[in-house]
């Protein structure tokens, strides 16, 4: 493809702006932009020096002909929007979660394989310079065997933070969709794609949020906490997902005989104590990344039984996007890939509706938590 790659976005929020950003980036055209208010599209438009601006995405993908859209919205306004763009022909970059359950990601994953068009699917903290550090050095045997890897983070969030589609399973929030991907995303990019096994349990500790007027970007949804949360006209929404959850996983790698044993813990509301933290034991040393996301310092646990800070290589540090943040970073390294396969240039394989659907539906299997043995008829 020779012409310019004409780019669609679908949401106006922090994550719609971030996604023309990258598409830019990547040397694409950002033709228009979808989003629910008029008002705000316009505005967003307008800043962005975006041709064209409207409401109804229908339409949209009529007028401004596009190659690929990109979906930037909560989880829950997904499904129509990548199904009609796909019957358009159109290749789709997505924010995960997919959808809201694997049936429906399933669904769109197979209509994309049968039109033929090239999907990304943005659980893209796998890009982050030290995980594929982590990746090069497991390869390269620095540990010996990968026998099992641990996933700690807490966030602390406000419990007041205005009531919004996190909140609800039918828009796609909760921890898994929005925390949980990128996690289990960064651990198959370093041990090996095939998931072997999986159980979990997940919490709502939260139970109701505020509901607050005008809040548009998730980024700044904490400027709008309520004042007085005692105030007796403030109304109230109720959560309906997890705001922590606890997973195990069995991974297979080429590299183990036997499968890869993986810890996810996650509190969305618990403060932490030490650093978040992803390691990677094996069966000769160990690999600590610092950071919920491992956004770094890498450390290696070597022969002399210490732990030595390891800096980038250098190739690695010159393939990082120029830009500040870590979520903008990877959406760029993304779509960067994705822009060069729709040209038909070579790239190494990344992340597509493939795994948006699998991810989902191992969510859906471990927010049933099924996984518990009653054992409160024994006998000590």
């Amino acid at each position: 493809m020779s012409k310019n790659i004409r780019v669609l976005i679908q949401g106006t929020g922090f994550a719609g702006q971030g996604h023309a950003q990258a598409f830019r980036f990547a040397g694409a055209e950002v033709v228009g932009i979808v989003g629910r208010t008029p008002k705000v599209v316009q505005q967003v438009a307008s800043d962005m020096n975006i041709p064209y601006a409207g409401t109804d995405w229908q339409q949209a993908l009529i007028d401004c002909k596009p190659d690929v859209v990109s979906i930037a919205t909560p989880g829950g306004a997904h499904e129509e929007a990548i199904q009609q763009a796909i019957e358009f022909g159109c290749h789709v970059f997505s924010d995960k979660p997919l959808t809201t359950c694997g049936e429906s990601a399933k669904k769109l994953h197979d209509l994309a394989q049968a039109k033929k068009v090239k999907t990304a699917f943005a659980a893209s903290f796998r890009y982050m310079p030290d995980v594929i550090h982590a990746k090069r050095l497991v390869e390269a045997g620095v540990i010996g065997e990968p026998l099992e890897v641990e996933c700690i983070s807490h966030f602390n969030l406000e419990r007041s933070i205005p009531f919004g589609w996190s909140h609800r399973k039918e828009d796609g929030g909760g921890r898994l969709s929005n925390n949980f991907t990128h996690k289990l995303s960064i651990v198959t990019s370093i041990i090996g794609e095939k998931i072997l096994s999986i159980m979990g349990e997940v919490r709502d500790d939260l139970g109701k949020a505020p509901i607050v007027e005008g809040v548009h970007n998730f980024k700044n949804r904490r400027d709008y906490i309520p004042d007085d949360l005692n105030d007796p006209s403030l109304k109230w929404g109720e959560s309906n997902v997890e705001w922590s959850y606890t997973v195990l996983a069995q991974l297979e790698s080429k590299l183990a005989t036997k499968p890869v044993s993986v810890l996810f813990k996650h509190g969305g509301l618990h403060p932490r104590f030490n650093e978040d933290h992803i390691v990677i034991y094996g069966s000769k040393g160990a690999i600590y990344i610092k950071g919920h996301y491992a956004s770094g310092p890498l450390y290696v646990y070597d022969d002399n039984k210490q732990w030595v800070e390891v800096a980038l290589p250098e190739d690695i540090v010159k393939n990082i996007p120029d830009v500040e943040g870590d979520t903008e970073r990877n959406w760029r390294y993304l779509i960067r890939e994705l822009v060069k396969d729709i040209k038909g240039e070579s790239v190494a394989p990344y992340q597509t509706f493939k795994e948006g659907a699998q991810y989902q539906q191992l969510i859906d299997l471990i927010r049933k938590n099924d996984n518990w043995v009653d054992v409160s008829h024994l006998q000590y």
